[in-house]
């Protein structure tokens, strides 16, 4: 691998890992091609933005997948895909991806165009491993990425102020697991108040976007519901896809 935002999603998929040991050397493997260095699209910019979101069925053994465009203008949504697919990671905090980006893959391949954001219901690198979703699903496509999540994790924050628009750093006190990490309180995402009086999502920067910017494009999404419409548009979505299998 040369540079990041390079990686074949087919290679990466067919050597996809059976056990949490593998998981996590994948992690390792790929986390250093996380672009920080960018700016993120323009807000307000011409294209689309795509939420991706999943549901399970464990009893079944199955997962859902939506990608949900929006003209990231207007808001309008103007594709909308599902993928369907067999679990095929167990459940272990930290690995969650690992169960849900081959059938997230799927979907966004069957938009009618490439997305120009991706917006997840999840972390970036807001993880224990600095390696979440957004970031996982950043580098295996090169697409800038967000991760909008609806708790904190095991991190820490101060309620930011009760304005919409307000923030406050979502820090993590604990030591670092990734190799070469920084020592001490490391702002690993922000809250971010959507709507006055409501409380917080915590966003985290994915994949070719910062943090003020992923903070700024949560908020434009956000104009009237705690969750951006990109999140609500594919949780539901997926809810439909999984309860028609």
């Amino acid at each position: 691998m040369d540079t990041p935002g390079t990686i074949s999603c087919d290679d990466e998929l067919r050597h996809w890992p059976a056990d949490e040991a593998q998981a996590r050397a994948v992690q390792d493997r790929l986390r250093p091609y996380v672009r920080l260095d960018e700016p993120g699209p323009d807000l307000g910019f011409e294209g689309t933005v795509v939420g991706v979101d999943v549901a399970y069925d464990d009893e079944r053994d199955v997962v859902a997948a939506a990608a949900v465009a929006l003209d990231a203008r207007t808001l309008a949504v103007v594709d909308e895909v599902t993928a369907v697919g067999r679990v095929s990671f167990p459940y272990v905090p930290g690995l969650l991806a690992f169960r849900e980006i081959p059938t997230v893959l799927d979907a966004l391949g069957r938009l009618a165009r490439t997305p120009d954001l991706v917006v997840c219901d999840g972390y970036g690198l807001a993880h224990p491993r600095r390696f979440g979703l957004a970031s996982h699903l950043g580098v295996l496509t090169g697409l800038p990425t967000i991760g909008v999540a609806k708790n904190p994790f095991t991190f820490r924050y101060a309620p930011p102020g009760p304005e919409r628009g307000a923030t406050s750093p979502l820090l993590d006190d604990t030591e670092p697991t990734a190799p070469g990490a920084p020592t001490g309180a490391e702002e690993v995402g922000r809250a971010l108040r959507t709507q006055k009086g409501v409380k917080p999502v915590f966003v985290s920067v994915g994949h070719r976007i910062d943090l003020d910017g992923a903070c700024a494009h949560t908020l434009r999404l956000a104009p009237k519901y705690r969750l951006p419409e990109t999140t609500r548009a594919a949780d539901s979505l997926c809810r439909r896809a999984l309860a028609s299998v």
